[in-house]
């Protein structure tokens, strides 16, 4: 559900924003455009009379409107609501911490030590469902039940009985992290854990993993104040009914001040509201990243990945390693990797500090050692033109033929 288009707006290019404004998936056009969807003029349908009384209101309305705080509030809230949304972004619970550690601390490529640390992964994975399934409306609808959840091969039916038996009325998504550890102590005294350090690194990280599951149900317990929402809701809403009635464009023949032009439709009222409403609107939509708007976190991907990718990395990949081989730049202590021609002119000159050329002129010189091509540090282009006679010894200076690169 997330819309991303990171590689549309790669390079700022004329128009590269402009088309991203015709995109409906995710844009403020499929939030706001019920919103639009209201009456725009009163003159159709009101007698001569009430068009009067309708000025007497339109122009008490004009004149009151502006005392709304509409853009502090709202600017406070939609900040507010953003960096919560940021903050529960970055504390997903991943498993790579963890698999990383687990795959070489854990020894053993028999059976019993590929089946403790696959168990250890799946501890963590489980964790991380279970957090999930309490904050979550995609995943929940995807595990309603812990049936499901063992159905799926998070969790064995044993376990499903130690986790029933142990009884609590709070969230219970701790107690695969108490087994985790539980069995990573076991792991040390089995010696399948060498050393202390090692089993101290993995409570560690399993001790993160268990703080983000608990800032994010944190975050779903204590939400935005109700009375902020409220307010803000309010005053945007209020704001833009007293300017759909303050704004409308008067008959010229009364002489109202300010009202000599009638255009019918108040085309910047609308295009006012539909700035302030669509901040709104972001901000309904990023208050619950887990719910199934647009924008909202792929929970059930994140599942998927990291279930996946941590079997993965424990058992298939543990001491699975390549052969050694020297690389290209072993006798080479100037290492450079080729470029490309496409990326030719990203080949630029280390950055000496800004007073480097300080005094000098446009005229750059290179060391030269010995005949043949060379590399000029300036413009990082070969000069292939500078020779010099075969009696001529030690380093000589030469000018870069290529002044115009600079």
């Amino acid at each position: 559900m997330t819309v991303t288009y990171s590689s549309q707006v790669a390079n700022a290019t004329f128009f590269g924003f402009h088309r991203l404004l015709l995109r409906w998936r995710g844009s403020i056009y499929k939030l706001l455009y019920r919103e639009c969807l209201c009456p725009l003029s009163s003159r159709f349908f009101l007698s001569d009379y009430q068009k009067r009384l309708f000025e007497k209101l339109s122009l008490y309305c004009d004149q009151y409107a502006a005392q709304i705080p509409v853009t502090f509030v709202l600017g406070f809230y939609v900040t507010l609501v953003v960096n919560r949304w940021w903050n529960q972004f970055v504390n997903l619970p991943w498993p790579d911490r963890l698999m990383l550690p687990i795959s070489s601390c854990v020894k053993g490529k028999d059976e019993h030590g590929r089946l403790l640390r696959r168990t250890l992964m799946r501890y963590t994975n489980l964790t991380a469902l279970l957090i999930f399934r309490s904050v979550s409306n995609a995943v929940c609808k995807r595990f309603p039940t812990m049936d499901h959840v063992v159905e799926a091969g998070f969790m064995t039916p044993e376990e499903r009985k130690v986790f029933d038996n142990i009884r609590s009325p709070h969230l219970k998504y701790w107690i695969p992290a108490v087994w985790f550890c539980n069995l990573a102590a076991k792991a040390r005294q089995e010696g399948r854990i060498e050393d202390s350090i090692e089993l101290h690194m993995l409570l560690k990280e399993m001790n993160a993993l268990r703080a983000w599951c608990l800032t994010l149900f944190g975050y779903n317990w204590v939400s935005v104040p109700l009375v902020y929402t409220q307010v803000v809701t309010l005053a945007v809403y209020t704001f833009f009914f007293a300017c759909l009635i303050g704004r409308q464009f008067l008959d010229p023949a009364q002489g109202y001040p300010g009202h000599d032009l009638d255009l019918y439709i108040p085309v910047f009222t609308l295009l006012q509201f539909f700035f302030y409403a669509g901040w709104l609107k972001v901000a309904e939509q990023l208050i619950n990243p887990f719910g199934e708007d647009d924008d909202d976190f792929e929970v059930n991907w994140v599942i998927d990945r990291g279930l996946q990718v941590s079997m993965l990395a424990v058992d298939e990949m543990h001491m699975n390693l390549p052969h050694m081989t020297k690389d290209i730049y072993w006798n080479d202590s100037d290492a450079r990797p080729p470029y490309t021609l496409a990326a030719a002119d990203y080949c630029i000159p280390s950055f000496l500090g800004s007073t480097t050329d300080m005094g000098s002129t446009y005229i750059f010189y290179i060391l030269y050692y010995q005949r043949g091509p060379v590399l000029c540090q300036r413009c990082c282009s070969t000069v292939s033109e500078i020779r010099l006679p075969e009696s001529t010894e030690g380093p000589q200076w030469k000018q870069c033929p290529r002044p115009g690169n600079h």
